[in-house]
């Protein structure tokens, strides 16, 4: 077979990849920062050899060692450049990493036409993800129409511990800004933020309990919007079995956020001594998790594939894209040139890795419910103009850009109740809509140029219930091929119900013109007057324009 060096390849990932690769048939030289350690990684193997590699002499040591290809898997990437690549590219030796650092997987495509020119193949994050995470996206948006979401996750098991250079990933993402695609239009999150709980469940074993998961940073937020019919949403989350060790980073996560310290990373040492404390607790099983949420022949479905790792075999899985991916340079199926690894692999050729490890895994497709305004307006809903319908046909993420005009406060103190709401100032802006949906809950959140303000649109049977804090309003809609209104018929603060006398008054308005959406809502109270008015149009984007 073929001679393959493998940087980090003691390691907890390089240690599989080099294994699986040996029991290929290949010939491993395994290299990393302890000469010492890859001897002893090696004894007693005759496929497994180790050797020492110059950084800083990477072309030298490529001419002497002489490999086919290159892995490197040692990590971590977001502190790494593409010196290790370009030395390929530069000694004639294909090149495979196991990268999940979105700068330096998306970044790796400027190699493209050197790669070319020399013959070899350069692909990078050939791990969870960008590979299989491509594999199931791709598996899972065959057939649709068009995809408005894409959400992922992974959780793993307590028993996996992390090695230094996964703990310094980690902590090194910890409160740090990142952005996704959500609305029509990139949004800005923070590492280890926007903690969400989700179950994992696989037909045929044992259901888990739901898993807090947080927000991370990986290539597919930047690869699959321009890659999925629709430009969907896409949003990526991760996290450990048991709930302190997700809250801790989360509370941990502000500081950062707020500039008191700059990073985490320095403290990955740590992470592995604290781990051991709490080996006891949880179990030995991982997780993965892609949903999909878009239109089938005009059907809302959700799609989800779901991966459940037992008997403490999650930690296996970043390690099998790369002997499928050597198979595949070395039938030439791979062209040249350097790239992503998120198209290269299909969800069936990992099957017969799956089944030699304790991993189970299914897909499952369901029909979601109409929209929110559909629900509460039945028939009526169909009878708007077509321009409205789109503006309220929210299918888990969307958003509409326009223009808004805005009115400000009659007097002082009507100024400090539109200021307490966060209603925004009087003038001309630019208008971004962003339209969430979970559960049957819609939220919306309007961007006035830099001022923001957000409410939660619920049904409670023919009404809509819309809440902006403690303040919480229940509307009638009336409607005709003209448009809707919103008609207020109670209103709380808080628990308690007051009288519809004291209520805002607000009439708004929703109407086509022009075959744009336009808007209309004033707000006044009856003592002091106008609080706020608005008015303008909106255009959806994306799947929705």
């Amino acid at each position: 077979m073929s001679r393959i060096l493998v940087l980090g390849g003691y390691g907890g990932f390089g240690g599989r990849i080099s294994r699986r690769l040996a029991a290929d048939g290949h010939d491993i030289l395994v290299a990393g920062r302890s000469i010492a350690k890859a001897r002893a990684f090696c004894a007693g193997s005759s496929r497994l050899t180790s050797v020492a590699f110059d950084r800083e002499n990477i072309v030298q040591a490529l001419t002497d060692h002489r490999p086919f290809l290159l892995v490197d898997a040692s990590g971590p990437f977001q502190a790494m450049d593409h010196a290790v690549a370009i030395a390929c590219i530069a000694a004639g030796v294909h090149y495979l990493d196991i990268a999940d650092a979105r700068d330096f997987v998306c970044g790796i495509g400027a190699l493209d036409a050197a790669a070319q020119a020399a013959g070899v193949v350069i692909l990078s994050g050939a791990s969870s993800v960008p590979a299989l995470s491509g594999a199931v996206v791709r598996h899972l948006s065959a057939g649709m129409d068009t995809v408005r979401s894409i959400e992922m996750a992974i959780s793993a098991s307590n028993r996996a511990t992390a090695g230094p250079a996964v703990a310094t990933a980690i902590l090194g993402q910890v409160g740090r800004p990142l952005r996704f695609w959500s609305g029509g239009r990139w949004q800005q999150g923070f590492g280890w933020q926007g903690l969400r709980r989700i179950g994992f469940e696989v037909t045929g074993t044992r259901p888990s309990r739901k898993r807090w998961v947080s927000l991370v940073d990986v290539p597919d937020m930047a690869l699959l919007p321009d890659r999925i019919a629709g430009r969907p949403a896409v949003v990526f989350r991760a996290g450990t079995e048991l709930a302190f060790q997700n809250l801790l980073p989360w509370l941990a996560s502000w500081p950062v956020r707020w500039g008191w310290c700059r990073s985490l990373a320095p403290l990955a040492g740590w992470l592995k001594p604290l781990q051991r404390l709490t080996a006891w607790a949880g179990t030995d099983r991982s997780a993965m998790s892609v949903t999909l949420f878009g239109l089938h022949e005009g059907r809302r479905i959700e799609r989800r594939w779901t991966l459940i790792a037992s008997n403490g075999d999650g930690p296996e899985i970043p390690a099998l894209s790369v002997p499928l991916l050597v198979a595949r340079i070395l039938a030439s199926d791979e062209v040249p040139g350097a790239r992503d690894a998120g198209q290269s692999m299909q969800l069936g050729d990992y099957q017969p890795a799956f089944d030699s490890l304790a991993i189970c895994h299914e897909v499952i497709e369901r029909d979601l419910p109409p929209p929110l305004y559909a629900r509460v307006m039945a028939d009526r809903f169909t009878r708007l103009p077509a321009a409205v319908r789109s503006m309220h046909n929210v299918l888990r993420d969307g958003g509409a850009s326009g223009e808004a005009i805005v009115t400000g406060a009659a007097n002082p103190i009507a100024r400090l109740i539109a200021r307490g709401i966060g209603f925004p100032a009087a003038g001309t802006h630019r208008l971004h809509v962003r339209f969430t949906e979970r559960e049957g809950v819609e939220t919306w959140t309007r961007d006035f140029g830099d001022q923001r303000f957000r409410s939660r649109l619920r049904q409670d049977g023919r009404w809509l219930v819309e809440r902006f804090g403690t303040l919480r309003f229940e509307f009638e809609l009336p409607s005709d091929e003209q448009g809707l209104a919103m008609v207020m018929r109670r209103w709380w603060i808080g628990p308690f119900r007051l009288p519809l006398l004291l209520a805002p008054r607000s009439l708004a308005r929703e109407w086509e013109e022009d075959g744009r959406f336009h808007f209309d809502v004033p707000i006044s109270l009856t003592l002091l007057g106008r609080i706020v008015h608005y008015r303008g149009w909106l255009e959806p984007e994306g799947a929705e324009a």
